[in-house]
């Protein structure tokens, strides 16, 4: 959360000014060489809000109402995954508490598991929490997913802030168990945030990178620094000024127990104050790298050198810093081939008078700022942006964007300013020529509920072949965004299973040729902030109706291609025994 030295009101213009001059004239300079595309500006994309309809009653509590220290301000995510294996995703949501309940030892509301029952035909969710043993109490924070021990059911994993994270195995009979000691994957009780299961070492194990925020200490703030001011405001303080906390990678041991191998891989970076996190290939070379988006400190960016080890290449990069050379808040992060090129690309969400950040991957590990020239910038600049993701929600083959969006400071309502702790959230429309569109205006009643937002997850719940997204609101019920894009476009998902590779197959790079275009996905859950969302494959076919080839890449380095394959359903993909359709 990028904050200015107390009471300089002109922070905002500078920042402003800054961006405007390093990266506005630029894109104003370059116009002249993007064709203009002859899509609608404001796009077809269309969510509904249904959370009361399916049944979601989900309350959030994350910190006090007024949220004097920074840790209070984070907020919770939540996560997409078919835990009983019926082909329908199930949700889960973290929840928080408060410190005063957390000190006191007292139990916070929970997390809430929702078993999805759309195979009855009504899009609607049972909570079935109380015999999962996912309940929890605890302070939750942000979840992701995987098959760790390759059983072929899929676990979670918890961050929590200041107690211990939690590991739950799914039984495969509707239940969990926390295994987190056995495993040894604690944390620690630091400020958990995100996390993400990957298999950096393609050993056919998911590993497990977990990001933690900054080292808080209660008494040292209230002697120290008891409020800061924002804009004249009493607000929180931090994150300048406050130590950051290192992450921790956790290498699978295939026995069900994990070590901490964060100094030896060379991702022990103590001045990140890490909250967003994303691992894939980004140079193509098999290897998944991993980014780390990092509050008013540079970004972490490690390629891997597919020895056990990571190069930091945070500065050289261009990844790391904004392209006039400042840090930002990174907060979410997620990414994606959104220009078509073949190369995974990556975009940031940062704080309110800032911009979030589109970087272009060039290849070889080198990125270019593309915010303005993507018209993503002003934009966003009267927004404070949390989970997000690329989707094509409306499946005409280019890849969408959606960010949440949510202030820190509640104090902001009381005071004559034009910010807003709730804010509404945003859609853009790839418009197919490195440029997006903002269509929130016209994407329907979904996106005119404003919240205070904060993790944002990613899947098709009702298998209709449209990306729904589900929001987790500070303080509030969730937002369940129901996508009802109505249009002739074909699409396709793809889930894998993995023999040799890890079960799950994330890492796994795919290839799809359709139409004469080419698009490249890879198979992740995690992403956004604090979230995970639905491994399979998403792509949308426009109005094409054939598939040309549809190429697999497995972590284990098997290679398969497929020339006949249905569209407008699921289609699963096993490492051995090839395609078959699911729906």
């Amino acid at each position: 959360m990028r904050e200015c030295a107390p009471t300089t009101w002109l922070c905002p213009l500078t920042i402003l000014v800054a961006r405007l001059t390093a990266a506005g004239l630029v894109a104003l300079g370059l116009l002249w060489a993007i064709p203009v595309s002859t899509a609608s500006q404001e796009g077809p994309i269309q969510f509904e809000e249904m959370a009361a309809e399916a049944g979601i009653d989900y309350q959030n509590l994350f910190g006090s109402r007024e949220k004097p220290y920074i840790i209070e301000t984070t907020g919770n995510g939540a996560a997409w995954f078919d835990y009983d294996n019926d082909g329908w995703l199930d949700l889960f949501v973290v929840n928080g508490t408060t410190l005063e309940r957390q000190e006191k030892g007292e139990l916070g509301p929970g997390n809430r598991l929702y078993r999805n029952a759309s195979d009855s035909g009504d899009s609607s969710f049972a909570d079935v929490t109380p015999k999962s043993g996912l309940a929890g109490g605890y302070w939750g924070s942000g979840v992701t997913t995987g098959d760790y021990n390759n059983d072929g059911f899929v676990d979670l994993y918890v961050t929590t802030v200041l107690e211990d994270n939690h590991l739950y195995r799914n039984n495969g009979d509707g239940t969990f168990t926390d295994v987190t000691a056995a495993a040894g994957v604690g944390g620690g009780r630091r400020v958990g945030a995100s996390a993400a299961f990957f298999d950096y070492d393609r050993d056919g194990h998911l590993d497990l990178f977990v990001t933690n925020y900054v080292q808080f200490d209660r008494v040292y703030l209230d002697r120290v620094s008891p409020y800061c001011l924002w804009k004249g405001l009493r607000v929180m303080c931090g994150p300048n000024g406050i130590p950051g906390e290192l992450n921790q990678l956790y290498h699978n041991n295939g026995d069900g127990t994990f070590t901490d191998v964060t100094e030896a891989a060379g991702v022990a970076n103590a001045e990140l104050k890490s909250l967003g996190v994303a691992p894939v290939d980004f140079d193509g070379d098999g290897w998944p790298d991993i980014y780390v988006a990092s509050d008013s400190t540079i970004n972490g960016v490690y390629r891997n050198r597919g020895d056990g080890t990571f190069e930091d290449l945070s500065l050289l990069s261009g990844a790391g810093f904004s392209q006039d050379g400042r840090e930002q808040a990174g907060m979410g992060v997620d990414t994606g081939d959104y220009d078509a090129d073949g190369r995974l690309d990556v975009f940031i969400t940062n704080f309110q008078d800032d911009d979030n950040a589109l970087y272009r991957n060039e290849g070889e590990f080198a990125f270019t700022d593309a915010t303005y020239l993507a018209r993503l910038g002003q934009v966003s600049f009267n927004r404070l942006g949390w989970g997000t993701g690329f989707q094509d929600f409306d499946n005409d083959g280019h890849l969408d964007l959606f960010v949440a969006n949510g202030h820190v400071y509640p104090q902001v309502d009381a005071a004559e300013l034009p910010e807003t702790y709730a804010q509404q959230n945003q859609v853009f429309r790839n418009l197919g020529n490195g440029r997006f569109a903002d269509v929130t205006r016209t994407a329907g009643g979904g996106l005119q509920v404003i919240k205070g937002s904060r993790g944002a997850a990613f899947g098709d719940f009702d298998n209709d072949g449209r990306v729904d997204v589900v929001v987790v609101n500070m303080g509030d019920t969730l937002t369940l965004l129901h996508n009802t894009t109505r249009n002739a476009n074909h699409w396709l998902m793809v889930r894998l299973v993995g023999s040799q590779s890890n079960r799950d197959g994330i890492g796994a790079r795919l290839r799809l040729t359709a139409g004469g275009r080419v698009q490249v996905r890879e198979v992740k859950t995690a992403g956004s902030f604090a979230s995970a969302s639905d491994p399979r494959v998403h792509f949308g076919l426009g109005t094409t109706g054939t598939i040309t080839r549809l190429e697999v890449n497995w972590p284990s380095g098997t290679q398969q291609t497929f020339t006949e394959v249905p569209v407008d359903g699921v289609v699963v993909v096993h490492e051995e025994q090839g395609l078959r359709a699911e729906r």
